[in-house]
Order: C-alpha cells, then sequence, then structure tokens
C-alpha cells in the first residue's frame, strides 16, 4: 500500500510540477557558469604541468565532435601559461554564477516539498556557494578523475611514498570513487536545500537515482549526438553551444527528478503519519 501511494504521489507530481521549467532555468545558469569554471579550471594545467596535446586528445575523443571544437576554440588556446588573473576571475565568477544555478535548484525542490523558502538571502546565498563547491568537486573528480587519474596517483605513489598495492587499487577503482563522491554530494544537496529538515536516509535514494540517471544521459546523449545529431548542419557554428544547452537541460531534469523522488517518499510518510494520528 505504501509502495502504491508513493508511485500516486510521485506520478501527481511529474504531471502537475513545471519540470522542463526548472530545468530549463538551471540549464541557463549552469551555461553562465561553465565557462568561467572551465577557465579556472583548465587555468590551473600551466601550474600541473599537464601536456595540452593531451587535453586536445581528452576533448576530441570523449566529447561530442561540435562541443569539442567550441571549447578547444574558445577556451584552451587562452591556457599556454599560468594567468594568476585569469585564474582569479575563474574563481569569482565560477562561484557567482554557480551559486545562482544552485538558487534556482533550492527553490525547485522547495516547491517539490510543497514549503515556502523562509531562510534570508544571507544564508540562502552561503548555503547555495557551499553547495556550489561540492559540485564542483563532483565536476572535477567526475571528469577529471577517469582521464588524470593516472597521473594523480602516480603523483602520489612518487612524492607521498604511496604503497604500489594501494595505487593500483585507486587505479581500478576511480570510476567507482568519482560516482561515489557525486551521490554523497547530491545527499548532501538534496538534504540542505529544503527549507525543511531530513536525514541522509530520506535523500539517498534521490541522490542515488540523479548520480546513476545523469551517469547514463550523459552517455546516452553523447552517443547520440556523435553517431546521429549532425548539428552542424542544422545550427552552423552554434552547434557546439545547442549541444551544450541540451546536456546541461537534461542534467538539470535528472536533478530536479531526483529531488521530486525524496519530495515523494517525504510526503508519502507524512501522509501515512496523518492517517495513524
Amino acid at each position: 500500500m505504501q509502495s502504491q501511494s508513493f508511485y500516486r504521489i510521485f506520478w501527481h507530481k511529474l504531471k502537475t510540477d513545471p519540470i522542463p521549467d526548472w530545468a530549463a532555468t538551471l540549464a541557463y545558469y549552469f551555461m553562465l557558469s561553465i565557462f568561467p569554471l572551465l577557465i579556472f579550471l583548465l587555468a590551473l594545467i600551466p601550474y600541473f604541468q599537464f601536456d595540452l596535446d593531451t587535453i586536445y586528445s581528452f576533448i576530441n575523443d570523449y566529447v561530442p565532435e561540435d562541443l569539442a571544437d567550441l571549447l578547444s576554440t574558445t577556451i584552451l588556446e587562452v591556457i599556454s601559461e599560468p594567468q594568476g588573473g585569469l585564474l582569479s576571475f575563474g574563481v569569482l565568477a565560477t562561484i557567482w554564477s554557480a551559486s545562482n544555478g544552485v538558487n534556482a535548484l533550492v527553490r525547485a525542490v522547495n516547491r517539490s516539498y510543497n514549503i515556502e523558502e523562509t531562510r534570508n538571502f544571507v544564508k540562502l546565498r552561503l548555503l547555495s556557494i557551499l553547495l556550489t563547491f561540492g559540485m564542483i568537486a563532483v565536476i572535477i573528480v567526475t571528469l577529471l578523475l577517469p582521464v588524470f587519474g593516472n597521473v594523480i596517483i602516480q603523483a602520489l605513489e612518487n612524492y607521498f611514498f604511496l604503497p604500489h598495492e594501494t595505487a593500483q587499487i585507486l587505479n581500478s577503482l576511480r570510476w567507482i570513487i568519482g560516482i561515489g563522491l557525486m551521490t554523497i554530494v547530491l545527499m548532501l544537496l538534496y538534504s540542505l536545500a529544503p527549507n525543511v529538515k531530513l536525514t541522509a536516509k530520506q535523500v539517498i535514494i534521490g541522490a542515488v537515482t540523479a548520480t546513476v540517471g545523469w551517469q547514463v544521459i550523459s552517455a546516452l546523449f553523447s552517443t547520440y549526438v556523435s553517431n546521429f545529431g549532425n548539428f552542424t548542419a542544422t545550427y552552423g557554428s552554434l552547434g557546439g553551444v545547442i549541444i551544450l544547452m541540451l546536456w546541461f537541460f537534461l542534467t538539470g531534469v535528472i536533478l530536479v527528478i531526483g529531488g521530486e523522488i525524496n519530495a515523494s517518499l517525504y510526503l508519502q510518510k507524512q501522509n501515512h503519519a496523518d492517517e495513524i494520528e
């Protein structure tokens, strides 16, 4: 009976909540923050002496062609040597832009729980910045660890005398570490974003669903764009931007649905408690 109640609540929320609108809002803010974030991350490369050819190769191998061209021409060409000013700009612009996106997600999650936001502006902005750091950490780990994991682990092995057997274990687990960290950060986001006290147990299902869903959606979308979607023919030089916006939109949908799952479970429990009383 309880599972049917959850599915009924969840299905009702899928039909009545403007999930595409929320996802589009998130995509807009993600788009504003992605280039400052990439500039910040890539501006670190000269300090660690990564080979730019390796970066180009990674982008061309793992990113759809149109989007790879956009990233290569607009960002990589400006980071051939250390630029402290560029790094500082990237930090500030990323934090402010991305925290706006997290703010939008907080509003969406609150509406999923059918609650009003009563926290003041300063507290809400500080919370958004905290969650933004978490999301940046997720992006760094999930995108860079699988590619540069060997370099990082070798550095730990050489400079911090990490045992070779431990290094081999970390190397084999680097994909799982990325997924695990993303789940933990999403649990933090889903537990702190709503204006209601929640435990880790109450948000873990939505966090796991969003993590797995994001991995699957990203892989399927990349495969589709690389093999079937000829965005350049339709949109010309804007093809890369269109691809990026679509991926951000799908990411927003997944994040919102994770929140909707947690909200449905919460409302189911509340309804059950009311029936007992």
